[in-house]
């Protein structure tokens, strides 16, 4: 989509985060550090996943895809921040940032569809055991990941097609360290009223529908063990639940924190220090959650080492 013939915008300056210019090359080295322990820690997982006959299930299936969102999701911003943190450049091409956006928000929303799903797996795994294997099949998986890469992609597209035809007249400086789509509507000198009510809808049906969806699923799983306690029932759904319960909190924490909360008189700083939890931090810690809190997984790591072991 073309912009108005009036803009004379051809690039942003990302203002970056807010460091100290001595601080630069500490934090380059954590956020380096951050960045490729997503990227293997993820890999691992859909490694071991491909790899161990016994995590061939929905769940697995469910967490593959996540792992891979969760990369390409750090992936659409980090590897601009550290190469303008290292040459110590901040501009970045308006087509780049129009697809920066893109890409960011289909990840995002791809990640909200599949925690969710993921959340209906463990409610008919918990609640409906008996009828587990009919119920998610494997067409079912494959068509809820297929739903959830479509609605995604719907969503992003939308929003960037819209953010297209604004025109940026004045200000070309973002206050981030990628470029956000509310910080871009406040730069727009055009009207974005059309802008912000599709944001408000559309991401009521992308976050918060997904969000209240998860909660419902939990609450029938809660009941479901209070109804039947036993401190087996309350450890298995412990052990099935508990990781995905954690991916769940950090990841709809850091959006409530970013885009619910009241703005404070330092906002601008302290919505880039969340984005950082947001998109650098909670992507590095679900392999973890999923390795130190899943035996399933903790096994599978220990058979493929035990098995290369042999082999050496």
């Amino acid at each position: 989509m073309r912009r108005d013939n009036q803009s004379s915008v051809s690039e942003f300056l990302l203002l970056g985060l807010p460091i100290q210019p001595e601080q630069q090359g500490m934090y380059y080295a954590l956020f380096l550090g951050m960045y490729l322990t997503t990227v293997l820690g993820n890999l691992l997982i859909i490694l071991l996943i491909r790899l161990d006959s016994r995590l061939h299930t929905p769940m697995y299936f469910f967490l593959s895809h996540l792992a891979l969102t969760d990369i390409s999701f750090s992936s659409v911003t980090a590897p601009k921040m550290l190469m303008n943190m290292l040459t110590q450049t901040q501009s970045i091409s308006y087509a780049g940032c129009i697809s920066q956006v893109y890409f960011f928000l289909s990840f995002g929303g791809l990640d909200s569809f599949l925690l969710t799903s993921m959340a209906y797996d463990r409610y008919v795994a918990i609640c409906h055991p008996l009828h587990y294997t009919t119920m998610m099949s494997q067409n079912l998986c494959l068509q809820l990941v297929i739903v959830s890469w479509i609605l995604s992609s719907t969503n992003s597209l939308v929003h960037t097609l819209l953010l297209a035809r604004l025109s940026f007249l004045k200000e070309n400086i973002l206050h981030h360290f990628f470029c956000d789509l509310s910080t871009l509507l406040k730069l727009s000198s055009s009207d974005t009223s059309i802008n912000e009510l599709v944001i408000f809808i559309i991401g009521s049906m992308v976050i918060t529908v997904p969000f209240i969806c998860i909660l419902v699923s939990y609450g029938h799983i809660g009941a479901t063990i209070l109804r039947r306690p036993s401190i087996k029932g309350i450890y298995k759904a412990l052990s099935t639940c508990g990781s995905h319960l954690s991916v769940v909190s950090l990841y709809y924490g850091t959006i409530i924190g970013l885009y619910y909360l009241p703005s404070s008189n330092n906002a601008e700083d302290l919505d880039v220090i969340v984005s950082v939890l947001y998109v650098l931090v909670t992507p590095m810690l679900n392999p973890f959650i999923y390795s130190l809190r899943n035996q399933d997984m903790k096994g599978a790591l220990r058979n493929i080492l035990s098995r290369g072991t042999f082999s050496v």
